[in-house]
């Protein structure tokens, strides 16, 4: 089915939903190099007047992608709440626009509506909306998981810490935990992405990261962000995982270049959460799974269809949501600037991103990133990493210094973390700062100067021999 709008005499035609969707998202240089972006704004704005007639019921009756050629397609169609959809399916994209920035909406209300809302429906409604629309509608939603604690509620802003080491090295992992843990930051996890992705290296990382939670009685959870089958593997030969780690993306073949399918997915998640009953850990909840994402993931592996970025995004939080995870993150400006090109297009991809996500239902947190060849510098990430806060945004990264020496690409720092909370008044999950006060690392709900014995003095505990 075409659609079409005329403005000042002038019409555009676009042939299909994909094509239409495509032309109204706002300018990505990985859609520019897919060829599927607007070549004018002129037929931008022309696209979005269209896009915002078309009924949300006409948008879940064509699929982007053939559900029977691909399986994310078929699992956004087999999983959808046709019943809880049919009271928006009258609704326009752009009288579904109103509907999520009426202040009558509320957080219930989405809730009831999460699984009804297909991805390709939250995708054309971000299209529609303002940077500060996107900020004032995810804002709105509040998606709580729970694990070793509870991270997402009201008023928290949870942080990653990243202490990743080119050699992935215990001492220097440790140390750089540590570093985090005293500016109050590890409740969302302690994830290391290990430079070697072999069975050994992550089944070590994990027992160090193992021994520092329990040398220091922290109520949180650690991760190894490897492969899913390499940290199955180090499960096997007795490794404690608490959070199954994979990349994922918004195609079946672009999961495929991720050495994943959907079955992998399922079943990792069930021998993890087996053997977390088998472990003597209070689990506050059973959510174990940590997914991370972002625009440009489908087109760098040829596996897009012809789907614009934030399409396709919205697509890989479908697969995200089939599994409840714990965490997901988009790592907005990682893959480099042919697919985001600076600091206007990362700040804009990350506020879909999240938006989207929490429209969802699920647990955003966002690496607010750039790569050193980008347009874009630690303001650009400043500027990004406080719209976020204002979001509601359930968590961020905190890497040393914010420079990740592994992955040689720039994120935020812990000292960012917490002068953010500082800024908007949140703090960190509610286990992990009654943990904090316990330690002297918090005062009264704020991070307090001064030495912490406790925590420093505790590396050959944590090391051992």
């Amino acid at each position: 089915m075409a659609f079409s709008h005329t403005t000042r005499g002038e019409r555009f035609v676009f042939a299909d939903l994909r094509e239409l969707l495509a032309k109204a998202n706002e300018l990505k240089s990985g859609d520019e190099l897919a060829g599927v972006a607007a070549r004018s704004e002129r037929e931008r704005a022309a696209a979005k007047f269209a896009l915002a007639d078309v009924p949300l019921g006409e948008v879940v009756a064509c699929p982007v992608i053939d559900p029977d050629t691909d399986d994310v397609s078929r699992l956004i169609v087999d999983s959808h709440d046709a019943a809880g959809f049919a009271s928006i399916a009258a609704l326009t994209v752009g009288e579904f626009r109103e509907f999520l920035l009426d202040d009558a909406t509320t957080c219930e209300t989405l809730h009831s509506l999460r699984n009804a809302i297909t991805p390709e429906v939250a995708a054309a409604v971000a299209k529609l909306m303002s940077n500060k629309d996107l900020v004032y509608a995810a804002a709105k939603i509040r998606n709580v998981t729970r694990c070793r604690n509870t991270i997402g509620g009201a008023g928290v802003f949870g942080v990653r810490v990243q202490p990743n080491h080119p050699t992935d090295d215990p001492a220097g992992i440790v140390v750089s935990a540590i570093d985090g843990l005293l500016f109050g930051c590890g409740d969302a996890v302690i994830g290391v992405n290990p430079a070697t992705d072999s069975v050994e290296t992550v089944a070590a990382v994990l027992r160090t990261l193992d021994r520092l939670i329990d040398a220091l009685g922290i109520p949180t959870q650690a991760c190894c962000l490897a492969h899913i089958t390499t940290q199955l593997a180090a499960l096997e030969r007795g490794a404690p995982v608490d959070l199954l780690f994979q990349s994922v993306a918004g195609t079946q073949a672009a999961n495929a270049g991720f050495g994943v399918t959907l079955a992998m997915l399922r079943e990792g998640r069930e021998r993890v959460r087996e053997s977390h009953a088998k472990r003597d850990v209070a689990w506050v909840g059973d959510q174990v799974m940590y997914f991370e994402t972002g625009q440009g993931s489908a087109l760098s592996a040829e596996a897009h269809h012809g789907v614009d970025q934030l399409t396709l995004e919205s697509r890989a939080y479908a697969v995200a949501r089939a599994f409840d995870p714990f965490l997901v993150n988009s790592v907005v400006g990682f893959i480099g600037p042919e697919y985001l090109a600076d600091e206007r297009q990362i700040t804009r991809a990350g506020l879909e991103d999240h938006f989207v996500g929490k429209l969802l239902g699920l647990p955003m947190g966002v690496d607010v990133c750039y790569t050193n060849h980008a347009d874009a510098d630690q303001n650009s990430a400043d500027n990004l990493l406080m719209l976020l806060a204002a979001a509601g945004c359930n968590y961020v990264m905190g890497v040393p210094c914010s420079d990740d020496v592994m992955l040689n690409y720039q994120s935020t720092s812990y000292h960012d973390a917490a002068t953010v909370r500082s800024l908007f008044g949140l703090t960190p999950a509610p286990e992990f700062l009654a943990w904090l006060e316990s330690q002297g690392v918090f005062r009264s709900g704020k991070l307090s100067p001064g030495p912490r014995p406790a925590l420093l003095g505790s590396l050959d505990r944590i090391l051992g021999p």
